[in-house]
């Protein structure tokens, strides 16, 4: 049996309880919204209260339950959006992060830690595509890379003279409780 809202037929094979404890677990909040406002008019509220008790439209709510009608409780996600397709291809983004991880080469790259002024033009100039640095910025992060700033050090450095030169950390007494004023 259906349960007509407003002319609109809404699938009886989840209780308003199942759809509000899914709700609860739920942790697409856009989707529990509309698990929620989907157990309100099942129990009879109207279109309308339903769908403003939600915080939602009731072109929105009649949307959600069309989706949950033909595809069930998991059909109240978002779906994913098409977007403007990436500028540097999958094997091309890919270069690009081994490049990066390899760091740069002072005497190839002319710089001795990776700024994003610098990515850009390395980009440009290897690829012919354009970024600004905001767009740069947001491909790293999709890539898994951060910002991170590496300690300088120099060309003719000896780490092993450096690590000669170091002093030991002093040893502090231990303190007895006995000793304590």
């Amino acid at each position: 049996m259906e349960i007509s809202m407003a002319g609109l037929p809404i699938r009886q094979d989840y209780s308003p309880s199942e759809l509000r404890s899914r709700a609860a677990h739920e942790k697409d909040c856009r989707a529990a919204l509309r698990l929620l406002a989907i157990a309100n008019a099942l129990e009879g509220m109207t279109r309308a209260e339903a769908a403003r008790l939600a915080g939602m439209e009731r072109q929105a709510l009649h949307d959600a339950i069309q989706r949950f009608n033909t595809e069930g409780p998991d059909g109240l996600h978002d779906r994913p959006r098409s977007g403007r397709p990436e500028q540097l291809t999958p094997g091309q983004q890919a270069a690009l992060k081994a490049h990066i991880l390899r760091g740069p080469q002072p005497e190839r790259d002319g710089v001795s830690a990776w700024r994003l002024v610098d990515l850009c033009a390395y980009v440009e100039q290897t690829y012919s595509v354009s970024y600004s640095q905001w767009g740069l910025s947001s491909l790293l992060k999709r890539l898994g890379l951060s910002r991170q700033k590496t300690r300088p050090s120099h060309p003719k450095g000896n780490p092993a003279a450096q690590a000669a030169f170091k002093k030991p950390a002093p040893v502090k007494a231990a303190r007895h409780r006995d000793e304590a004023p």
